[in-house]
């Protein structure tokens, strides 16, 4: 069997630690959703194949995703459950009205989100969005919060200990990777052409 010189082991070495770097970095990715497909965040007319909730319950939405709204003459609300049930646009969390929102998942539990142009809403423009946390975050379940009798919880959202991790996006959602996760993908591809050249 033939030794390996230093260098070589060090060329090993720095090629290995690229291939782990790149995959954690690819498997990290958090992917931008577009809300409302080519029409965008728009009033239901009733000849819609799905709602914005039916849709939602398509995808997997985890921390670090974002939503991308488009819109015109609208705007977008981030309300609390009862807010959303009531569509009610008095008192929202967010308000977003510049037609190009990205709302990126800072934690996991459920978001709501409505129009804020009044009877939008109960036309059916609202989102219920649950938003999952992957398990190596957490390593074992948090406890349930305390039912309150309403059925709301104090900030307007559901952060029980709900964990479970379902796996990506499927392949037919409206996904993008992020900017930064091409950028890593394509510098690691770099790293290893240079590798390859040595």
């Amino acid at each position: 069997m033939a030794s390996l010189s230093l260098p070589k082991l060090c060329r090993i070495a720095l090629f290995s630690l690229v291939l782990i770097f790149m995959f954690m970095v690819i498997t990290a990715a958090s992917f931008q959703f577009k809300v409302g497909g080519d029409k965008g965040w728009t009033k239901p007319t009733g000849n819609e194949s799905e709602t914005y909730n039916e849709w939602a319950t398509r995808n997997r939405f985890h921390v670090g995703d974002s939503l991308y709204f488009k819109y015109k003459n609208d705007s977008v609300l981030v309300v609390n459950h009862t807010s959303y049930t009531k569509c009610s646009v008095s008192n929202p969390i967010f308000k977003f009205k510049d037609g190009d929102t990205v709302f990126q998942f800072d934690r996991y539990g459920f978001f709501y989100f409505i129009s804020g142009k009044r009877g939008h809403c109960k036309a059916g423009q609202k989102l219920i969005v649950r938003v999952m946390v992957h398990p190596a975050i957490f390593s074992s379940p948090q406890p349930a919060p305390s039912p309150k009798e309403d059925g709301s919880s104090d900030d307007g959202g559901d952060q029980g200990g709900w964990d479970s991790f379902w796996g990506p996006p499927p392949a037919n959602s409206t996904i993008k990777l992020t900017v930064a996760s091409y950028f890593m993908t394509a510098l690691g591809g770099m790293l290893v052409i240079m590798y390859l050249l040595m």
